[in-house]
């Protein structure tokens, strides 16, 4: 059994997360963590690939899903998982106070049960109507990672260059996770579409023996629960003192991500530009079954298939999203002038991605047509995962580098504009698409690719400018 013992209370100047007052096996946590790192990051990782594998479950079994109910109308299919993200703008704003008041531990176990719960529940809805509450519900849920895996590795990852692997490893996979949800969907639902969320519910079973041994990481509620135990046993517990918790504060939860928003230009512009990168990867799924089942009459199961160089394209990024961290580090040891700004560290990388993302949405509006193979349009995939991917990593680590400890309310609000776009615009797919065609819809969001494409070399030449100007960069910076 683990042996806890108490130290004196925290400086009250230090952040809650940092502060000592509990000692595990005889070690601070601040020491003690990396014995709980990795088990920590593989179940942070498999509760961030169930969660975004389920948003797109339902898309390899659309035409399965809609002859059982009766539903042909492409708007309504596609709230299928419209309200399944639905469920992410709102969990990030809950669950993140809530595992800062309760722990990581009681959130990641009750929202995993839960994800479990409601994706069971959609196997068996009696109607549409049904199905598209238990989404919703389900997307609440899986929205926990989102939420709550930037603490957890927090608490457990001292190294930033560990802790900053561990977060790019959390994006790959929960980039790849919705592009492998069509390819297993469209092969489970020729049983029956029940089976497409049985599916999804087998594949989060291994990971619940993870979640469930989780242990609490959150040092506050440690020393505070430590503190509890021994007054209730009379042991005494004298120098020790409570540990602030974050308190519920509405106001401060909900309105400052938003303040941030319309006052900081650095994260409006890079949450605009992800949030279009973002809403561009859930269009695919509305995009590829027009293309490849309606263009080029594939099969279903087959047409799953055309999602795996995205999933190769977002693999490769990570990987050089890797040699990149390393090649710097010497860059900036040799005194290169290009890497002497650490802030800027990331955006060399979104440059070089935004031309890629830009490229692959014209490649796939002009090669998909019945006389050019269908390997053409879905080759250059590959080239909409790498820039994706990479714009997405580059972007969100360079909002966590400009505004440190405030970061956390900047991703709320950039976390909750990617998933408003994700929402929006693929329900325009539709409508786009039948008014324009494959060719011009998608020339149409390459041109407007290329134009927020210069969002990172604007920050590159004013970013520095707009750091100084900025209220909560500044007093980030002390």
């Amino acid at each position: 059994m683990t042996d806890i013992s108490l130290t004196s209370g925290p400086p009250e100047h230090e952040p809650a997360s940092k502060r000592p007052g509990v000692t595990i096996n005889g070690v601070d946590p601040s020491n003690s963590k990396v014995h709980a790192a990795k088990f920590s990051t593989a179940t942070g990782l498999g509760c961030a690939f169930n969660g975004s594998f389920g948003t797109s479950m339902p898309s390899g079994a659309l035409d399965a899903i809609s002859n059982h109910f009766g539903v042909y109308d492409q708007v309504q299919l596609t709230l299928l998982n419209s309200l399944n993200l639905a469920g992410f703008v709102i969990g990030p704003l809950f669950f993140g106070p809530l595992s800062e008041y309760i722990g990581r531990r009681p959130v990641m176990i009750s929202t995993f049960f839960g994800y479990l719960v409601f994706m069971l529940a959609c196997s068996g809805a009696p109607n549409y109507t049904a199905l598209l509450i238990f989404r919703l519900l389900c997307g609440l849920n899986a929205a926990v990672p989102m939420a709550v895996i930037g603490g957890l590795y927090a608490d457990v990852l001292d190294d930033p260059s560990e802790r900053g692997t561990a977060m790019s490893l959390y994006l790959a996979i929960s980039a790849i996770g919705p592009l492998l949800g069509p390819f297993v969907s469209g092969f489970a639902s020729q049983a029956s579409w029940r089976w497409a969320f049985w599916a999804a519910a087998l594949i989060a079973v291994p990971t619940l023996p993870l979640v469930l041994t989780l242990p609490e990481t959150f040092a506050p509620v440690l020393h505070n629960r430590e503190i509890h135990k021994r007054q209730k046993n009379g042991e005494g517990v004298e120098g020790a003192q409570m540990a602030e918790l974050h308190p519920f504060d509405a106001r401060e939860i909900f309105l400052r991500p938003v303040v941030m928003m319309v006052t900081e230009p650095i994260l409006l512009l890079s949450s605009l530009y992800v949030t279009l990168g973002n809403s561009l990867f859930y269009l695919c799924f509305q995009a590829y079954p027009l293309v490849f089942e309606g263009i080029y009459h594939l099969r279903t199961e087959i047409a799953g298939l055309t999602y795996l160089p995205i999933a190769l394209g977002t693999a490769i990024s990570f990987l050089g999203f890797m040699v990149y961290t390393p090649w710097y580090d010497r860059s900036k040891a040799a005194g290169k002038p290009w890497a002497q700004r650490e802030i800027n560290r990331r955006l060399p990388i979104a440059c070089l991605a935004a031309p890629l993302l830009v490229i692959a949405l014209f490649w796939f509006g002009w090669t998909s047509q019945t006389s050019i193979s269908p390997l053409v349009p879905a080759f250059g995939g590959f080239f909409f995962g790498s820039g994706f991917q990479l714009i997405f990593m580059s972007m969100i680590n360079y909002i966590t580098d400009v505004y440190r400890e405030a970061s956390a309310s900047a991703h709320a609000g950039a976390g909750c504009m990617r998933s408003l776009g994700a929402i929006v615009i693929p329900l325009a797919a539709g409508p786009m698409y039948d008014r324009l065609g494959v060719h011009w819809a998608q020339s149409l969001l390459g041109f407007l690719s290329l134009v927020m494409g210069a969002v990172p070399f604007f920050f590159l030449k004013y970013g520095d400018r707009l750091t100084q100007k900025s209220k909560a960069a500044r007093a980030m910076a002390g």
